[in-house]
């Protein structure tokens, strides 16, 4: 049984007298993701010397993991460098190199990040058919059309009427409807077609979104997210590179591996066993036994800290949040994380010995036709693989191999993770024979796949403005502790990054290095005077 400890590693610096502690800060990091480095590596260089990153798992990254097999890198995280204009990841991979490999062919226009923009979408049908590309084209103009719309109400300030239900989903399945019922030029079996074609169009967004369900984001704040001007990339030798890039200047004493948080006790509220370790550790120093936070690991070990910032999931504090700090977060925080969404987007690789695809095929979509005029794309357990929206084709393949990459969001995607690969194999191979109408498709040699929902360390991919909240919800979740109008006590003991702390940027990585800067931002601020 493992005796409990408070760490007492941090030596003094009396750098400064005009400052109440004799000592730099000291400043724990909680995880390893590209926030929680972005914001160790700013504060070791502004000249901060008691910095430490504690990570849960045994790697660095969080939500990127690149895996290589054989001579190609998959990425069953973060994937694209989403625009380039002033996006901080775009001018870290571009700085080092990792783009000089990628060519126009790997780089994609609008919302929809492809690994190539030659060749075009397969829209195929449950009983085999091939959508025409024309009516492909007239209903994915109408979509586009309906989409910019829904990007109006945040943007215009446009009043949300009632029967949307402030629900992206619900008003653009309603327009999309109307406007195809309408078409006076499109045959009954055409406007069936695009019909059905809603619901894929509305997966594909869903997995996007990270959303079980576009009629669970919100409507009135959809069109606060910003899209970066600038071509989507990827980085040919694994987007990890950009996390080693960030790790490149910190020691390698900054970061424990394996090291998960059980508790923040901040406002000076430590339990009874902290201050009963402290009373009896005469090793301690005195002003540690003062400290106005500690941090809890699941091994017993008690770290003093002056600022944490805490870059976990959201789907982590949705989970944890009741336990992860003590007093528990004011109500407010409480409720922010409540309110905030966020959900499960997965890939699943299949490999292939040859590609059954035409060469100008770049991905393959699946409409059910029998989906026409479904309201709801929650399925039973048994039928989750209809979640699956699509297999992009990876390109090159002199680069990967002939592999597709297969997108499942939501709920499904938690019954996805918890199928062997056997399993999984088997019924994408079912499906895809079942849409090209060719039963001689031979099961893929290898599959890879992400499981983002069921890790207990993530618990999602990332987030998203549920129906009910908004940007404001996204500011009070990155909001530090104790509230400053109300305490005494000192401030920004408890500092929370992460992409869905960035109101603009939520969801991408270059918001989560954002929003680690910025509360790096906020301490070399604070101590300016002690840094000089």
């Amino acid at each position: 049984m493992q005796s409990c400890e408070i760490s007492a590693d941090s030596t003094d610096d009396p750098l400064s007298s005009g400052l109440q502690r004799k000592r730099q800060p000291r400043i724990v990091v909680i995880g390893a993701g590209l926030a929680g480095l972005s914001a160790a590596k700013a504060l070791l260089e502004s000249g901060f010397t008691d910095v430490t990153i504690l990570e849960a798992t045994d790697r660095i990254g969080g939500r990127v993991q690149s895996v290589k097999l054989g001579h190609a890198t998959f990425e069953l995280g973060a994937t694209w460098i989403h625009g380039s204009h002033g996006n901080p990841v775009y001018h870290l991979a571009e700085d080092n190199g990792l783009l000089e490999e990628t060519t126009d062919d790997e780089r994609s226009v609008g919302r929809i990040s492809l690994y190539s923009k030659n060749g075009v979408a397969y829209h195929l049908t449950n009983s085999g058919q091939r959508i025409p590309k024309d009516v492909v084209e007239e209903f994915s103009d109408l979509y586009n059309e309906v989409y910019n719309l829904t990007q109006e109400f945040f943007q215009r300030g446009k009043p949300v009427n009632a029967e949307s239900q402030n629900s992206v989903g619900v008003f653009t399945r309603d327009v999309v409807r109307k406007r195809v019922k309408a078409d006076p030029d499109d045959t009954e079996a055409v406007k069936r077609l695009k019909l059905a074609m809603i619901q894929q169009y509305l997966k594909v967004e869903s997995c996007e979104s990270s959303s079980h369900s576009m009629d669970e984001v919100s409507l009135s704040e959809f069109g606060e997210w910003t899209e970066i001007p600038g071509a989507h990339h990827i980085i040919p030798c694994g987007f990890i590179k950009i996390v080693e890039i960030l790790a490149r200047s910190i020691p390698e004493s900054v970061i424990q591996l394996r090291k998960p948080v059980k508790c923040i006790h901040w406002n000076q509220s430590v339990s009874k066993e902290i201050e009963t370790v402290a009373d009896h550790n005469s090793d301690l120093p005195e002003e540690d036994k003062g400290s106005d936070v500690f941090v809890e690991c699941e091994d017993c070990e008690f770290i003093p800290a002056d600022h944490v910032i805490v870059t976990v999931s959201l789907g982590v504090l949705k989970k944890r949040h009741e336990s992860l700090f003590h007093p528990r977060l004011p109500e407010e925080k409480v409720m922010a994380i409540e309110k905030l969404g966020i959900n499960t987007t997965d890939k699943i690789f299949l490999e292939f010995e040859e590609p059954f695809w035409s060469s100008e095929c770049n991905s393959i979509q699946f409409v059910w036709e029998d989906e026409a005029e479904s309201e709801s794309l929650t399925y039973p357990e048994e039928l989750w693989y209809k979640k699956i929206c699509s297999f992009d084709v990876l390109y090159p393949p002199e680069r990967y191999g002939h592999v597709l990459s297969g997108w499942i969001c939501g709920e499904e995607a938690l019954i996805m993770e918890k199928c062997d690969d056997e399993t999984v194999a088997e019924t994408c191979t079912e499906m895809l024979r079942k849409f090209t109408g060719n039963p001689n498709i031979p099961k893929p040699r290898r599959i890879l796949r992400s499981s983002w929902g069921s890790n207990p360390n993530f618990r999602g991919s990332y987030s998203y403005t549920q129906v009910g909240s908004s940007g404001a919800d996204v500011e009070k979740l990155a909001k530090p502790l104790p509230y400053a109008e109300s305490s005494k006590t000192a401030p920004m003991q408890v500092m929370f990054s992460g992409e869905a702390t960035h109101r603009k940027y939520y969801s991408t990585t270059h918001g989560a290095v954002l929003s680690g800067q910025r509360e790096a931002a906020h301490l070399i601020e604070m101590y300016q005077d002690l840094l000089q």
